[in-house]
């Protein structure tokens, strides 16, 4: 596929490079050609250059530890942190997530916007809570009641760890009916 390519990018760069020739023919149309015919009076046709566009370097304020030979000298320097913001959004501050199947939903703010390659996982407890994914918002289900601590990290192709956002605690309050004793019917 790249041979064909080539060559038809060849093809097509060597015509422009030609000679190129008019003449008006028996029928009075002006006729544009690499190769005039013979006895025909062909004037030569001056073609302006073409344009063309160097390559920039790259500003001086982009650096890629990966480029760079001495990266691996900076072992002691702390990670770059990818994302100005991550963090969960979503989630009461001073009351309980009334949740009486334990299902809600969490929001993940982020900035700049995550990475085709970066993926969100969120942390309950600690653990990681359910598969990591690309969308910002994230549902949960069956959480036990009682306090959780809940947190979101950036997780990169090869499942590393990037970022992690601060903890946040939060009370689940479900309905119980495990302590609830069966009441006899009365009679009618």
């Amino acid at each position: 596929m790249r041979l064909l390519l080539a060559a038809i990018s060849l093809a097509i760069a060597v015509p422009a490079s030609a000679q190129i020739y008019q003449y008006i023919d028996q029928q009075g149309n002006r006729v544009y050609t690499d190769q005039p015919p013979e006895g025909i009076d062909a004037t030569s046709v001056e073609l302006p250059t073409v344009n063309t566009v160097d390559m920039q370097p790259p500003a001086d304020n982009f650096t890629d530890p990966s480029l760079t030979a001495d990266s691996d000298l900076d072992a002691d320097a702390e990670p770059a942190i990818p994302y100005s913001t991550l963090e969960l959004t979503g989630l009461p501050d001073d009351q309980a997530i009334r949740a009486n199947n334990g299902d809600f939903t969490v929001q993940v703010a982020i900035n700049p916007e995550l990475a085709s390659q970066d993926r969100l996982q969120l942390l309950v407890d600690g653990q990681a809570y359910g598969p990591a994914g690309h969308s910002t918002t994230i549902n949960v289900i069956n959480l036990s009641r009682g306090e959780h601590q809940l947190a979101v990290q950036v997780l990169s192709s090869d499942n590393q760890v990037l970022q992690t956002s601060a903890a946040q605690t939060v009370a689940i309050q479900r309905v119980h009916l495990g302590d609830r004793k069966p009441r006899p019917r009365s009679a009618p």
